[in-house]
């Protein structure tokens, strides 16, 4: 049967694009996991896999070649893939019995179909997990000379990049853009009959989100990494089974790293189940606004979309068990983004417990919570739980291993190498829950494999960036100023405005300021805190500054361009030596 590969779609709505490389030839085999064509356009890279398992009969476009949404790239001399064939319903008079089939001489083709292939496969180095830990992990290794493996049973790019990290952030630039446009009035502009359309949201996180997904795999594919979609688990310590519906392959791995990654975690309240009670994977499809939310937990995620469905127009309820939102974050901080949250309509109830969640006759959520002793109930349309996530290691094969746990973080115990407590077994990012960043997992990753591949190296947590994505953002680096109170640390603190800063006003975003924290005894940085326009890219300076020991000195004598609000961290610095140029307190 001849099956046609064309091209059905490029990332971000291109229309045409050009073949940039292709990855097989005339008469070789193919199943539905080969990737026979990378496709560049204006908005990224997608890679073409085969529509069938069979034979390539032909190549119709070439390395160069403009193809466009339809083009015929290549076809397949095979069978349609399995999913398809699976959908079709045998018919009344089939008879399905395979001894019935075996006896009259006939071919049991579904039997055939169904049955996984085998394979036994070696390599240096093989990888449980696919997400910003282990696929930047098996590109660093393949780069170094390693034969590796990558077992992913979903998509790569793990939780950050499907569920997490890029979605969320395409969303809220989604309701950063209409609240700019429901406040144009303010750069005297006009914009009337401003709406959402959430299904549009939706599909623009989802391109992102794919055009990236496809970039990865293009990377992954032209570093020779051996990526399997299936489950993984460690029979010993050098040896995985992985596998899928069409395939079981052992593989014989030198070394192993685990990669995991965490779940939302849920905590054990009464009505948890019910329809109306998501997690944040769920509140990224969400194609229809809901009128009122409810989020239990005030933590990072929780906040993050607070601010976002406000912008939105949902009317939004807060709930968090603490005494704060954000507690992570210095006092100071956590006020300015509490009072800004609140100005925004955000109702934040703090130190409060959910009871229950109750359905309502109409088909809404009732939230039961307890404040001050107070039984108080909050109506909803829905609910979201954001009280955190939790390492993810079931049926791995830990337990036969005796790979050691870590009874502090509850995640999988490991060195500064990353190794466990097997050495040729290491384990990377959220199932460490050391810190629970796509940015250190991937760290993680590229320490673990230098280890692995004889370069001694050591993960340093010192100096790691942290950003929260609220409405101003927030970013934070090195020691809080409660650190440096506690460990008795003689520092001094200097902060400066946005609202003292050309470029924060001209932007009409002049709410929160920059925090230098100094050591008195060095004079070097050895903290800070931004909350305000720009703040999780103006981190890296003082990420930067910390991590190379600098001195207050040195940063004031480095001359900020004009006007940026990169300066806000210059007059933040001469704040802790003297005092800032533009701001008097």
């Amino acid at each position: 049967m001849n099956i046609e590969v064309k091209l059905d779609k490029l990332s971000g709505h291109a229309k045409d694009g050009k073949v940039g490389k292709v990855h097989k030839s005339v008469g070789d085999k193919v199943t539905t996991e080969d990737i026979l064509f990378n496709i560049e356009s204006n908005k990224g890279n997608m890679p073409i896999k085969a529509t069938a398992n069979g034979t390539i009969k032909s190549i119709e476009a070439n390395e160069g070649d403009s193809v466009a949404i339809g083009s015929l790239l290549a076809i397949i001399d095979g069978e349609a893939p399995e999913e398809v064939i699976e959908q079709k319903a045998p018919s009344k008079n089939m008879n399905t019995n395979k001894t019935a089939s075996k006896s009259s001489g006939g071919f049991n083709y579904f039997g055939g179909l169904l049955k996984p292939q085998k394979q036994q496969l070696e390599s240096d180095i093989t990888i449980i997990g696919g997400g910003p830990g282990g696929y930047v992990a098996a590109i660093q290794a393949a780069k170094l000379g390693a034969n590796v493996v990558l077992v992913e049973k979903e998509r790569v790019g793990g939780t950050c990049l499907n569920y997490g990290c890029i979605p969320t952030k395409a969303i809220v630039r989604s309701s950063e853009v209409y609240r700019e446009l429901k406040e144009a009035d303010k750069f005297g502009l006009h914009a009337d009959n401003i709406s959402v359309d959430m299904k549009k949201v939706i599909d623009r996180k989802s391109d992102i989100v794919n055009q990236l997904v496809g970039g990865i795999e293009y990377l992954l594919e032209k570093n020779n990494v051996k990526v399997i979609k299936g489950t993984g688990e460690i029979i010993d310590k050098n040896k995985v089974f992985a596998k899928n519906n069409k395939l079981e392959a052992t593989i014989n791995s030198k070394n192993i790293i685990i990669a995991t990654g965490s779940k939302t975690s849920m905590i054990p309240i009464k009505g948890i189940d019910l329809d109306n009670v998501i997690t944040s994977k769920e509140a990224l499809e969400l194609d229809t606004l809901p009128e009122k939310l409810v989020i239990v937990g005030g933590g990072i995620i929780g906040m993050e979309f607070a601010f976002i469905y406000s912008s939105f127009g949902v009317d939004v309820s807060v709930v968090e068990f603490l005494e704060n939102t954000l507690l992570a974050c210095d006092k100071d901080v956590c006020d300015e983004i509490n009072t800004i949250a609140k100005n925004s309509g955000i109702k934040l109830y703090t130190s409060s417990r959910v009871e229950s969640i109750i359905k309502s006759e109409d088909d809404k959520c009732i939230v039961s919570f307890t404040e001050d002793k107070e039984t108080k109930f909050i109506t909803a349309d829905k609910v979201l739980m954001a009280v955190g996530r939790q390492p993810s290691y079931k049926n791995i094969g830990l337990e036969k291993l005796n790979i050691e746990m870590d009874e502090r973080t509850k995640g999988i115990k490991v060195n500064d190498k990353m190794q466990t407590n097997i050495p040729n077994i290491y384990a990377i990012g959220d199932v460490t829950n050391i810190i629970q960043l796509a940015h250190v997992a991937s760290h993680q990753g590229i320490v673990a494999v230098k280890n692995i591949l004889g370069t001694e190296t050591k993960m340093d947590y010192n100096v790691v960036p942290s950003a929260i994505f609220t409405n101003p953002e927030i970013a934070m680096v090195g020691v809080s100023e409660s650190m440096a109170q506690k460990d008795g640390i003689d520092i001094e603190i200097g902060k400066f405005p946005f609202s003292a800063n050309g470029k924060a006003l001209t932007l009409g975003d002049s709410k929160g300021f920059v925090k230098i924290i100094k050591d008195k005894s060095t004079g070097k940085v050895i903290g800070g805190s931004i909350i305000g326009p720009h703040a999780t890219d103006l981190i890296a300076e003082i990420t930067l500054a910390i991590k190379n020991g600098l001195t207050t000195n040195e940063i004031i004598e480095t001359i900020h361009a004009h006007p940026t609000t990169a300066e806000s961290i210059h007059e933040a610095v001469l704040a802790t030596e003297g005092g800032a140029l533009h701001f008097a307190k």
